[in-house]
């Protein structure tokens, strides 16, 4: 159990069974009453986000999120299909709605960490970035640069991203997972 000073960013707690991820929190005392904790409270199951106050006497319960690591192995039809590392046997699919857009940017047997509660996979993270092949770019077109001028590529994945002009086709892009940007160059 957290006492209402330990429920921080970044901690996990229960709420009404389900997981909550401390999205923002912050202590404070107005005049003469007691300390309270302000928070926002982000679901791990619907991705709500919920304000909170908790009082010197609230305690809640914390939330034991396991992490593990899978494969991925491909994408058809609208299912996604993944695999236990150690039993490449043993494959399973997931949700759209849980893997999302961060499909675009997995190659065949990239390895994911997913987030367990109860056993049950709530979440799912990428790594920070990834290198991936440049399919198709169209030729730069000589003009106003002073401005950053950029263009349309498509990676080996099929996501389409916004790069520099110098880009041709065969580069390999490293890319930022979380905001879909083009970082370097490799």
């Amino acid at each position: 159990m957290l006492s209402y000073n330990e429920i921080g960013v970044r901690k996990c707690i229960v709420l009404e069974g389900e997981p909550y991820e401390v999205v923002d929190s912050h202590i404070f005392r107005m005049q003469q009453r007691k300390p309270q904790n302000k928070t926002k409270l982000k679901n791990l199951l619907s991705g709500r986000v919920v304000e909170m106050t908790f009082h010197q006497s609230d305690k809640a319960e914390e939330a034991e999120i396991d992490y593990k690591e899978i494969k991925y192995l491909y994408s058809n039809k609208g299912e996604h299909w993944f695999c236990e590392i150690a039993d490449p046997s043993a494959r399973f699919t997931l949700p759209v709605a849980l893997v999302g857009e961060k499909v675009m940017f997995l190659k065949q047997n990239s390895v994911v960490e997913v987030m367990l509660f109860n056993e049950k996979i709530i979440g799912m993270h990428l790594p920070a970035k990834v290198d991936l092949k440049v399919t198709e770019a169209a030729p730069a077109v000589k003009g106003d640069t002073a401005q950053g001028a950029q263009k349309q590529v498509t990676v080996e994945t099929g996501a389409t991203l916004n790069v520099p002009l110098f880009i041709k086709e065969g580069d390999i892009l490293r890319i930022n997972t979380e905001t879909g940007e083009y970082v370097e160059r490799m």
